[in-house]
């Protein structure tokens, strides 16, 4: 009874009610990006278009698509940033404590006391 139900929940999912189009499903958005994950952004979005010239896509739900390789993108980004700016920072830190570290005395200046 509740495979029918499941099974035209799916269906509704695929299908944009209003135009008929398929919609990137999850496993295809998981596909693809695994596929484009590596790639300039603007060859992703060239590989992505590829992709659905096959198949009648809704343009919306491509486009989100496409934001969301683009939104993924600027965080790696940003990711790179950080780590950069987190090793500048130890960097200096350590720099900072190996300048300001005490010397050790020397036997010389032991044995004078």
């Amino acid at each position: 009874m509740n495979e029918g139900f499941i099974q035209t929940k799916n269906r509704d999912l695929m299908e944009q009610q209003n135009t008929g189009q398929k919609i990137l499903d999850p496993l295809e958005r998981a596909k693809l990006g695994f596929k484009v994950l590596t790639m300039p952004l603007e060859e992703a979005e060239q590989a992505i278009d590829d992709y659905v010239s096959e198949g009648d896509y809704d343009p919306a739900s491509v486009d989100l698509f496409k934001d969301q390789v683009a939104t993924q993108r600027h965080i790696q980004q940003k990711g790179i940033e950080l780590v950069s700016t987190g090793a500048s920072i130890v960097r200096l830190v350590l720099g900072a404590v190996v300048k300001n570290w005490p010397t050790p005395k020397s036997d010389e200046e032991s044995s004078a006391r």
